[in-house]
């Protein structure tokens, strides 16, 4: 969203601002049901919404989008805003504004997840919100769980299933040339080059054995059978079996040392 002067077709470096004296006069009009007045509102917090939907402008959502969303906030929260309490209008929209844009991500994400925990999510989101301005501070998970009455382990669980996934290629660094990666920061223990190579030559090796070693052997380490187990179901003495199966090893090993 960085850079980016022109939102839905709004130049965001002209949005108008109102004062104090203007809002709470258009404020008492809107609820009057002044049209215009209403109009100017909307006009007149259109930064507002802005400067809320930039908290989101890392979950891969088009700014057009999240903008619009956090104008349908911005409407519900001028038509449900009290002119008459000693709050400052921001006080209230804010919260209004930032639960239209989470209901909007909870609704569309990518990840689909039971209506159950999306509700308690938008609880959780809710409940932060009102410990914020409460606190003027993040709260903790602790002090979420006594809020809602909720374990922390519920709290955790539905934040991480309304989180938006990442790309694995979602640059983390970058000092001007080529940026790191989420991929190049994991590393897959099993599926190493190392893995794949000894995977490769001792499939080579195997493959050149004869039928009866290479079912002696698969009988052996695959099945994990024994040697006398191996030569009732060959058909051969035990000595046979274990002469034949050294022989196999020896010529995989050759075969290995010779690709390597």
């Amino acid at each position: 969203m960085q850079g980016k002067v022109e939102i839905c077709g709004v130049n965001t470096s002209r949005l108008k601002s109102l004062t104090p004296k203007q809002m709470d006069e258009l404020l008492l009009k809107a609820k009057a049901g002044d049209e215009n007045a209403r109009q100017a509102l909307i006009e007149g917090n259109l930064r507002l919404v802005l400067s809320v939907i930039q908290r989101f402008d890392k979950r891969g959502e088009s700014p057009d989008d999240l903008f619009q969303v956090g104008c349908i906030g911005l409407i519900k929260a001028i038509a449900n805003f009290d002119p008459t309490k000693q709050v400052r209008f921001s006080t209230y929209g804010v919260p209004m504004i930032a639960g239209e844009v989470r209901r909007y991500l909870r609704d569309n994400s990518v990840i689909r997840v039971s209506r159950s925990l999306r509700d308690i999510a938008y609880r959780v989101l809710q409940c932060k919100e009102s410990l914020i301005l409460k606190l003027g501070r993040d709260p903790t998970l602790e002090e979420l769980s006594q809020a809602l009455e909720l374990s922390q382990e519920e709290i955790s669980e539905a934040l991480d299933a309304v989180c938006a996934p990442v790309s694995l290629y979602d640059p983390v660094y970058s000092d001007g040339g080529d940026p790191l990666t989420v991929l190049d920061q994991v590393r897959d223990t099993k599926n190493t080059e190392l893995n794949w190579m000894e995977h490769i030559c001792l499939r080579t090796a195997f493959s050149h054995l004869g039928e009866r070693e290479k079912q002696i052997l698969s009988l052996r380490f695959y099945d994990g059978k024994t040697q006398m187990e191996v030569a009732d179901l060959v058909g051969i003495s035990q000595a046979q079996v274990s002469r034949l199966e050294k022989g196999a090893i020896r010529s995989m090993q050759k075969a290995i040392s010779i690709t390597q």
